[in-house]
């Protein structure tokens, strides 16, 4: 199993947290960092301030030498995907073939009133999803190309230059694997990731994955999970954590429900709970760390939990 790091970028993460975080994984043996893209707290607590998603990839990129970095996810509503495909190809570019970009519909309605971004039913930001995929693989490949949609246009455009990854930078779709997202993963996606599921829901979604990429003619893409994490050296390490954690949140962190949909734990636990993920059908686990300034943590996921899981 593949091991990521998330970060939730939008719970004050500072430019030098972002620094000191991406140079712990690489120091670690961590193979990506991810982040979310969002403008506002999703806790509540609106106090909190969040840096541009990729601008903050882009800054990385070029101080970085192995690590990987994407989002997980940005949401299609935030910018034209014209824009969001020159993003991630300007950091492929930086970061020497080293970005994964993530793209999902967009879901907090507060977020985007706040911010002045349109927040349109379900059925509407699908719509839109399914045209910016078009228009995002349209930029990244060989020769010109032109799309007319209900929402964008590009016209004979050959968006020069290509990124440096061939035939282009990973896309993960996220989600619940709905009929449409499935059909849609399979179409464009490279990977499709799920947040807190159960194993049961890791079973029943990458199956709907696999047999949508089957109908498309497609071998089934890689299935992954964004987890919540709390580990330590032993158990008194890990609930220290875990109260540090629910002091940060406001709301009591269970480690009965991170048995459930998350991994905590002494390390050897957080094992065992990786492997069930991978025997139900997870390729790659997105480790979720709110404490983003704790860096003990990450040091202990790549020392230690990374090579008992690779």
């Amino acid at each position: 199993m593949r091991i990521s790091v998330m970060i939730e970028g939008q719970e004050d993460v500072t430019w030098e947290d972002w620094v000191a975080l991406a140079d712990a994984c690489e120091r670690s043996g961590i193979e990506a960092l991810f982040r979310s893209d969002h403008y506002l707290s999703v806790s509540g607590e609106h106090g909190r301030g969040a840096l541009d998603a990729w601008g903050t990839i882009c800054g990385l990129a070029a101080r970085t030498q192995s690590l990987r970095l994407g989002t997980l996810v940005s949401p299609a509503s935030f910018r034209h995907p014209s824009i969001l495909a020159k993003l991630a190809t300007t950091a492929d570019h930086i970061s020497g073939g080293r970005i994964e970009l993530g793209l999902g519909t967009g879901w907090s309605e507060v977020e985007h009133r706040a911010y002045g971004f349109r927040f349109l039913p379900m059925k509407e930001r699908m719509d839109v999803l399914e045209e910016q995929l078009r228009i995002v693989h349209g930029h990244w490949r060989e020769g010109r190309f032109s799309f007319s949609g209900e929402r964008y246009a590009v016209d004979d455009l050959d968006a020069l230059p290509k990124p440096v990854q061939r035939p282009h930078p990973p896309l993960v779709m996220g989600g619940g694997a709905g009929p449409r997202a499935a059909r849609l993963a399979a179409a464009y996606a490279d990977e499709y990731n799920t947040v807190y599921p159960t194993l049961d829901e890791v079973r029943e979604r990458r199956a709907a994955i696999a047999a949508a990429c089957e109908k498309a003619g497609r071998e089934p893409i890689p299935f992954s999970v964004m987890v919540m994490t709390v580990i330590g050296h032993d158990r008194a390490e890990a609930e220290r954590r875990a109260q540090e954690l629910s002091a940060w949140s406001g709301s009591q962190v269970d480690f009965g429900e991170l048995g459930r949909t998350g991994v905590g734990g002494t390390v050897e636990e957080a094992v065992a709970r990786l492997r069930a993920y991978e025997e139900a059908g997870a390729e790659r686990a997105f480790l979720q760390c709110l404490l983003h300034r704790d860096l003990d943590m990450i040091d202990l996921i790549g020392r230690e939990l990374v090579p008992a899981v690779t």
